[in-house]
């Protein structure tokens, strides 16, 4: 049977979007291609008519996923006076919800330390979708030259991600929730513009809401 070019490409980005949740769930090296185009309703001989490589199928996934998150802080910064931006962003990454919610979250976390040790092109496509999100953040501080906006957005970023790695590995616990208090304090608490209401921000437990982690 001969489909549509629409169809193909409905079926090429169900198969990405299937395959974001299994690498943030799982890892580089946890999708089944077989399982995954089993999903699709395809065959797995009907991978190579999407996909060069399984590579190219990861690189697609990890940055439609990481495309997904940069939109949404960006939706979220829409929606806040331009001063509390930052903070907004910082406050709904370091949840119990995004802790617990890995396949729907943010995949810097979630495969960083893998990425690192994939190939040049894997690591070089990882790399432009991560500057676009430093930058995402840059946009957010205001009151800065581009240069200290775009090395306080590093800082953050880098924070956040150890902040969620680490309160996933503590297992969900008192120390988890502990570790995800201490990063918001940590980048919320002084002055400067990703600050306001931070320590009323910072003291009030965040607890976890029934619908998925959208980071």
């Amino acid at each position: 049977m001969r489909y549509s070019k629409e169809h193909k490409q409905e079926t090429h980005a169900r198969i990405v979007k299937r395959a974001s949740v299994k690498l943030r769930e799982h890892g580089a090296h946890g999708i089944g291609v077989a399982d995954l185009m089993k999903e699709a309703g395809l065959t797995h001989g009907g991978f190579y008519a999407h996909f060069a490589s399984r590579e190219a199928l990861v690189i697609e996934a990890f940055a439609y996923a990481m495309d997904r998150s940069t939109a949404r802080w960006r939706r979220k910064a829409e929606e806040t006076p331009a001063d509390q931006r930052f903070a907004t962003i910082i406050d709904s990454y370091l949840t119990p919800l995004h802790r617990d919610d890995p396949g729907n979250g943010c995949a810097v976390p979630a495969l960083a330390a893998e990425i690192a040790r994939e190939s040049a092109k894997t690591r070089k496509a990882f790399a432009a979708k991560l500057a676009d999100m430093i930058e995402m953040l840059a946009e957010q501080i205001p009151g800065r030259s581009r240069k200290a906006a775009r090395e306080q957005a590093m800082a953050a970023l880098a924070t956040m991600v150890g902040t969620l790695i680490l309160a996933r590995a503590g297992g969900g616990g008192e120390l988890s929730d502990d570790i995800l208090a201490a990063g918001r304090a940590a980048l919320l608490a002084g002055d400067g513009p990703a600050r306001p209401g931070a320590r009323k921000r910072v003291a009030k437990a965040v607890k976890p809401a029934p619908s998925r982690a959208r980071h």
